[in-house]
């Protein structure tokens, strides 16, 4: 039997739903983001004031929060992880190779 949307448990789901597509949304819209950097870097060859360091944080971020994701089988954590683990993995090579 569904839920009933007038009683708690029924809310909860239907914000845990929202919650899901925002961040969802979020993840998508954040990766965006982050694409000007990559192009900069490997298009125009200026990788000028991009910090290994900190690019290497967020790849090791990316990574547990996969394996993280990969352990309670949600699907809403691991897999923008691939994206952003692709991302930083393109900003961290070419910040080397163009520093």
């Amino acid at each position: 039997m569904a839920p009933d949307a007038t009683t708690p448990a029924g809310h909860a789901s239907h914000s845990e739903t929202l919650l899901r597509r925002i961040l969802g949304g979020m993840s998508v819209f954040t990766m965006l983001m982050t694409v000007p950097q990559v192009l900069t870097i490997w298009v125009s060859h200026q990788a000028a004031g991009v910090s290994v360091v900190s690019w290497s944080a967020y790849l090791l971020s990316a990574t547990l929060w996969f394996w993280y994701g990969l352990q309670k089988a949600d699907r809403n954590i691991y897999l923008p992880c691939i994206g952003w683990a692709g991302l930083d993995t393109a900003v961290i090579v070419g910040a080397v190779i163009y520093a």
